[in-house]
């Protein structure tokens, strides 16, 4: 293998494996996203359109913006080094010159300055890497305007503003996020853990049947003008307990890195056994919310008894503090000091 082979091998790796670590249950996403990266930077992206296009759909919670603020960390080395776009606020067809401004002469043009311009874009590129990121965020409530306007920008890689200048697109990866036919998911999967097995299928066939539903959801709401020129779609499937056990591990590895940059010199271990995570998976497994309830139940359950025990003043710096259960809940021994 030559030496651009080899780069190109390396890179191949590094973007998958950190998207892999990053979004976890969720082979798809690599599968979809990391080639396109690869594509960038062996300076192959295509001309006169956007270096990608995604549609990133399936039910809450299962890791669609954790997707693309983990691009974003890769890329730029911060995970909210992007231009984000609640399309929540955008649900009227005149909502659409807040994205590119009113044109001269109209009431309100100096008042309403454009969303994207070229400085904006410009913002969130960083020195290791000029491309930007834009995230669509629940992309199905905006106005049909809106997906009518990101034609153009879709296809040709312009936009053009109210007062008629051109944002050039070519160097952005434009990801759209939805919740489409997320209830019908659920409805076909309803189970709890063990979803393939409560519907009788295996894990090939119920990715599959998720996939028909999102796609065919997609396929309802936007025009085949829209669809066709997304690069990559991909589904989320629910996150099976394997996976949601990966999360609670990465969330509270987090938490001991928050800890030690937070506190410093006052910092301290925090141990959480077997027993007690499995408990935290039970109380924070929920179908309706997927890893987003995770997360919660680790900020009820362990971050504000820590927090009450730092400002009583019970933990050591240097010391180990450990969760065991006691009563069907969890609780925290009295900090001694590490060996």
């Amino acid at each position: 293998m030559n030496g651009f082979g080899e780069y190109r091998r390396a890179r191949q790796i590094h973007f998958a494996g950190e998207l892999e670590y990053r979004v976890i249950g969720q082979p798809g996403a690599v599968k979809a996203i990391a080639p396109w990266l690869e594509v960038q930077q062996a300076g192959l992206a295509p001309e006169g359109r956007p270096a990608g296009v995604f549609l990133l759909l399936g039910p809450t919670g299962t890791g669609k913006t954790l997707t693309v603020e983990a691009v974003a960390e890769i890329l730029h080395g911060n995970p909210r080094k992007m231009l984000r776009v609640n399309c929540g606020e955008f649900a009227m067809d005149h909502e659409v010159a807040r994205l590119i401004g009113a044109p001269p002469g109209y009431l309100g043009h100096r008042e309403t300055p454009a969303f994207f311009t070229r400085e904006a874009l410009r913002a969130q590129t960083s020195l290791q890497c000029d491309l930007a990121i834009v995230l669509f965020d629940e992309i199905e409530k905006a106005a049909p305007s809106i997906t009518r306007l990101l034609l153009g920008v879709l296809d040709k890689g312009q936009l053009r503003l109210g007062d008629n200048t051109v944002v050039n697109f070519e160097k952005t990866l434009i990801f759209f996020t939805t919740n489409l036919g997320a209830a019908r998911m659920s409805e076909e999967l309803r189970g709890g853990y063990g979803l393939a097995a409560a519907a009788g299928m295996d894990e090939l066939s119920q990715r599959r049947r998720i996939e028909r539903i999102g796609l065919g959801a997609v396929r309802k709401r936007f025009t085949p003008e829209f669809v066709n020129r997304i690069d990559g779609m991909v589904t989320y499937v629910p996150l099976s307990r394997a996976a949601l056990e990966k999360i609670l591990d990465f969330q509270l590895d987090e938490l001991q890195c928050y800890l030690d940059r937070r506190l410093g010199v006052r910092s301290f271990r925090l141990r959480v056994g077997r027993r007690a995570r499995s408990l935290l998976l039970e109380a924070g497994s929920s179908d309706e919310y997927g890893a987003r309830e995770l997360r919660r139940t680790l900020q009820r359950c362990v971050v504000q008894p820590l927090a009450s025990m730092i400002a009583a003043g019970e933990v050591e710096p240097e010391s180990v503090v450990e969760a065991r259960i006691a009563g069907g809940r969890i609780v925290f021994e009295r900090a001694r000091r590490a060996a």
